[in-house]
């Protein structure tokens, strides 16, 4: 029998949807007082915050988008789904819900995306908290050589689309203790991408990486601005993906920040350490109240 989704035990949040560029996006408005906009990368959906929503929505707002292509979002076949795409969908969500001096919390391809308005709009994002992810140009020694060539042809083609190899292969190859990932938690990530005519969100995001380097760039040259920002830094230190060099490189964009290094946590702290994941948010919001910062 295939499990309900999304699952109600699980996920039992009052779904809300917003015409943007692409279609229906589907969103989580849950709680009251402060607001925290909560932004995922791939191949994840919303579902990716629930424990700490379940936790924050005591006393603050928590806002939780699927991007166009993810989650309970439309998945059209010839949208662009390019970072540019995506960040205007933000933007429109953040504007629809009026939201003012927000917290900030990122993840994955969610960083490009997301960081894009912190910089656009310094006064409205008032505190930032980062899992695993980055900003800059997928060039150097962050390039992966394969990328253009594997994800842009039709082996790529195959993989995202008609094999769903990203939510079901690669998504467990970066957790560290795979024990985490449960069938049935597996399951929530799995269904939303059900026909290849749901899949083309993961396989431009994919492509993202080699094609988004111009948007990314624009992003490394205005990394100043985040400097002064009070932030924190949860890194899942056994990804195999966002490695040790994407954390150091965060050290020198965000210097002030407090760094919550989890050693036997993989690509998903929010999957493998939700406490800890929770206890760094609610940290966070606590000191940026104070009159340390």
């Amino acid at each position: 029998m295939t499990a309900a989704w999304p699952d109600p035990n699980e996920y039992p949040f009052a779904p809300h949807y917003l015409d943007v560029s692409g279609g229906r996006m589907h969103y989580l408005d849950e709680g009251a007082g402060e607001p925290i906009l909560f932004v995922h990368g791939t191949p994840t959906w919303s579902f990716l915050y629930r424990h700490l929503i379940h936790d924050l929505r005591q006393d603050h707002r928590c806002i939780a988008l699927d991007h166009i292509g993810f989650g309970r979002s439309d998945k059209p076949a010839d949208w662009g789904y390019s970072f540019a795409d995506h960040a205007r969908n933000l933007a429109a969500l953040i504007d629809h819900l009026g939201l003012r001096s927000f917290t900030l919390v990122t993840h994955d391809l969610g960083g490009p995306i997301s960081l894009s308005y912190a910089l656009d709009h310094p006064g409205n994002v008032t505190r930032l908290l980062l899992f695993n992810t980055f900003m800059w140009p997928m060039t150097g020694e962050f390039a992966v050589p394969a990328v253009g060539k594997l994800f842009g042809g039709p082996v790529g083609r195959l993989l995202y689309l008609q094999l769903n190899a990203s939510a079901r292969a690669l998504l467990p190859l970066v957790y560290a203790d795979r024990a985490k990932l449960t069938p049935a938690i597996h399951q929530q990530y799995i269904a939303p991408f059900a026909r290849p005519a749901d899949r083309h969100g993961m396989y431009a995001f994919a492509q993202q990486m080699a094609a988004g380097a111009p948007w990314c760039a624009r992003l490394w040259e205005r990394r100043a601005a985040l400097a002064d920002l009070p932030a924190r830094i949860v890194w899942g230190m056994k990804d195999p993906a966002f490695g040790p060099r994407y954390l150091a490189r965060w050290r020198e964009i965000l210097p002030y920040a407090e760094l919550l290094e989890l050693p036997d946590v993989g690509h998903f702290p929010q999957e493998e350490a939700p406490a800890a994941s929770i206890g760094a948010l609610r940290g966070l919001l606590a000191a940026a109240k104070s009159a340390d910062w």
